[in-house]
């Protein structure tokens, strides 16, 4: 095994100025990419999905639980396959508590095409609360380019973020594989929607009030404080 090489302090703390000014421009980086992702045109999802979840059948409208904003996760979980996925299962046990989330209009949902009574037992032997539905009967998964038929079909992981205006459904993004890395926490789910951290300084501005409450970082409360 190759160590990082022994300094003295003084090195150390020189070397370490010198990646914090790369880290410092790679935020500023990213902050500009996040806000040029909230600048992406959004599509009208005119197609009707039904949905089998814990209380039944379940429109994509119905997945917002009357939120502004929805975060999907593809979870790879085909009807075939006796459980999901191993890394999307690792995945899902880095996502934190939902109420920092549903603070900012924003809920979070996994899919998958298994039918729900393989996704139950599976979900209940992992310990996971976080809303799952399967789209076993309908054309979602393939539609979001999550799973692919074919001679050789397959499944990939990904992520979807959709917008609601009143009753309509928007699809404003969607990322995969790699596109996943860095993802799970409550700021960089919000950093893949339209609206954001709603944070006075992103850009486009406006959007820090769009759900009529103070900026993002003001309404952070324990997670058992939150009104629901």
């Amino acid at each position: 095994m190759t160590l990082p090489q022994i300094v003295s302090r003084d090195e150390w703390r020189a070397a370490r100025e010198e990646l914090l000014a790369k880290e410092k421009a790679a935020t500023r980086a990213r902050d500009a990419l996040n806000a040029e992702r909230r600048g992406l045109p959004m599509v009208e999802v005119d197609k009707e999905y039904v949905f089998e979840g814990g209380d039944g059948k379940a429109t994509l409208l119905d997945l917002f639980d009357g939120r502004h904003q929805l975060v999907v996760y593809h979870f790879m979980f085909a009807p075939e396959w006796a459980a999901g996925c191993r890394s999307c299962s690792a995945f899902l046990d880095q996502i934190g508590h939902l109420a920092h989330l549903r603070a900012r209009g924003t809920e979070f949902a996994a899919v998958s095409r298994a039918p729900h009574t393989k996704i139950l037992p599976f979900k209940a032997r992992m310990g996971w609360t976080v809303p799952w539905y399967s789209s076993h009967d309908n054309e979602f998964n393939y539609d979001y380019q999550a799973s692919f038929g074919g001679e050789d079909p397959y499944e990939r992981p990904g992520m979807s973020c959709f917008l609601r205006e009143r009753d309509r459904v928007f699809h404003t993004y969607s990322t995969y594989e790699r596109g996943l890395d860095g993802l799970g926490s409550t700021t960089s789910l919000l950093d893949l929607t339209a609206l954001g951290r709603q944070e006075e300084w992103e850009e486009p501005r406006g959007r820090s009030s769009a759900l009529g409450a103070p900026a993002g970082s003001e309404r952070i409360r324990y997670h058992d404080e939150y009104a629901d």
